[in-house]
């Protein structure tokens, strides 16, 4: 075995401890948006600080795949593919770690919820719930099997979500103009859709990711995906 071979085969199970720690983080940050939506949905405050709780493990797993990253990038200083794929991995462990915060926000609106009657039954903000999960998850598929047309079916899944946050917003503003007391809980379910809202942006952030790394082409701020 020459050594060229046996460094070739280092750096690719390097970039494979990348790929399962994000995998690993990802799974990470999908079951805390799970379990702050069950903390909702249940009235569990204690679920609820466990989740919060649980968010340091998202914190600590950003720090240890940046470490891990700029390591390989210091030591083999890789090129073209292999370059995009570390520098992708920087920017998705970012918006990783913005989902688990996302995910202490809405444990923290359902701590001061559950302090007072529930407003209403909680059934389209779990839906909402279940397609950011999903898109959360395809997003992260696509980047371990570098496949663009996951990452499009992430892109194009944005807008259902949108329409989600402005029927839970209208719902909710009618319930403040019908009964000004229910403005403060109203108000903390707003922000619950709208955290849930930003999560399914990080979601697209990391599919837009997904097609510089496969394609190198930038479709950030809506620039057009039809030629990939």
């Amino acid at each position: 075995m020459n050594t060229r071979q046996h460094s070739s085969r280092e750096f690719e199970a390097e970039l494979q401890s990348v790929k399962n720690a994000l995998l690993a983080m990802g799974g990470r940050a999908e079951h805390l948006l799970g379990d702050s939506i069950n903390a909702l949905v249940n009235r569990d405050s204690d679920l609820a600080e466990r989740t919060i709780a649980a968010d340091k493990g998202t914190d600590k797993s950003e720090m240890e795949i940046d470490e891990l990253t700029l390591k390989i990038l210091a030591l083999r200083q890789p090129v073209g593919s292999d370059l995009r794929f570390l520098a992708t991995a920087l920017k998705i462990v970012t918006d990783l770690e913005r989902v688990g915060d996302l995910t202490v926000n809405i444990c923290e609106r359902v701590l001061e919820l559950n302090t007072e009657p529930q407003l209403k039954p909680y059934i389209d903000l779990p839906r909402m719930a279940a397609r950011v999960s999903a898109i959360v998850r395809t997003s992260l598929d696509a980047y371990v099997s570098g496949d663009v047309e996951k990452a499009k079916d992430v892109l194009a899944s944005e807008q259902a979500i949108d329409d989600l946050n402005v029927q839970i917003f209208r719902e909710l503003v009618s319930f403040m103009i019908e009964d000004p007391r229910t403005i403060t809980r109203a108000m903390r379910l707003i922000f619950i859709a709208k955290y849930l809202e930003r999560i399914s942006d990080h979601a697209t952030n990391i599919a837009e990711q997904v097609i510089f790394m496969v394609k190198g082409s930038d479709v950030r701020h809506g620039a057009s995906i039809n030629v990939l």
